[in-house]
């Protein structure tokens, strides 16, 4: 069955100053952003390039967030007029690939609109305010979540202690994320010892169950992992890749309106993984 892409821009009206705008300027908020983020400490994937990844003319009036940085994203984004795009998952996953087609398109979309493009992978996942992961635990109603997963010598994930049915967590995960998340039931029908990594770290399952859990939320993972969850003897919920990584843009879009008194929109354009 094909996947079904979806775009749709949030129906909110910008959040912050919808009459005459306000103009920042682009290098005083990478300079935030970096710090913030500690962008030059976190250790990532080589083809994550943290940070600025494309400038502009050096000013910026609206922003736009979003998963993705994409030629549809980068096109719905210059639709609102925002000359800076936040996104999660940045241009350069495929370093590879020739600049042509597509690709060559994205270039001149990103010139021709004048759109500046920050990117933030992990130092976004794993920060303990406007992260994915403190989002989703919010969201889940999770208090005082403990350091969690360690990847790339750091720890990326959070993990709570709570008594929580295994039905209840599905039925909050399903309101919050918008669909029913995959539930491998290898674990108990009451949740102990919870585990959170948005995203997709299907695959380090194992390594959830060292460290501890009986219940392990991310996005996605491979086939094989059903019987793998049975084995270990632990719960794993997907939510989604996309669904699960919404939380880091918005919130850090937020943060940089209220300081820099920018207007914002979050740019929905989910891949249905």
């Amino acid at each position: 069955m094909p996947i079904i892409f979806k775009t749709v821009i949030e129906k909110n009206a910008w959040r912050g100053f919808p009459c005459r705008m306000p103009k920042a300027l682009l290098k005083d908020i990478v300079t935030h952003c970096d710090r913030t983020l500690r962008i030059n400490t976190i250790s990532d994937y080589d083809g994550a390039v943290n940070g600025l990844q494309v400038e502009n003319n050096g000013k910026v009036s609206r922003i736009a967030a979003a998963v993705d940085a994409s030629l549809a994203t980068v096109r719905m984004a210059a639709a609102q007029k925002a000359d800076l795009l936040l996104v999660h998952h940045g241009l350069f996953w495929n370093p590879q690939q020739p600049w042509v087609g597509k690709k060559r398109e994205l270039i001149g979309a990103l010139v021709e609109t004048n759109m500046a493009v920050y990117s933030a992978h992990l130092p976004l996942d794993l920060h303990p305010r406007l992260g994915n992961n403190i989002g989703l635990c919010r969201a889940l109603k999770f208090s005082k979540p403990k350091p969690f997963f360690e990847e790339h010598d750091q720890h990326i994930g959070l993990r709570v202690n709570t008594r929580l049915r295994r039905d209840i967590l599905a039925s909050r995960l399903k309101n919050i994320l918008g669909a029913p998340p995959v539930l491998l039931r290898g674990g108990p029908s009451v949740c102990g010892k919870i585990g959170i990594v948005t995203g997709g770290a299907g695959d380090s399952i194992s390594k959830a169950a060292t460290e501890g859990v009986d219940t392990f939320i991310t996005g996605e993972g491979p086939h094989w992992t059903r019987a793998l969850a049975e084995e270990l003897g632990i719960n794993v919920f997907y939510g989604g890749h996309y669904a699960t990584e919404t939380f880091g843009v918005k919130s850090l879009a937020a943060h940089l309106s209220k300081k820099f008194r920018l207007p914002w929109k979050f740019v929905d354009h989910p891949t249905g993984l």
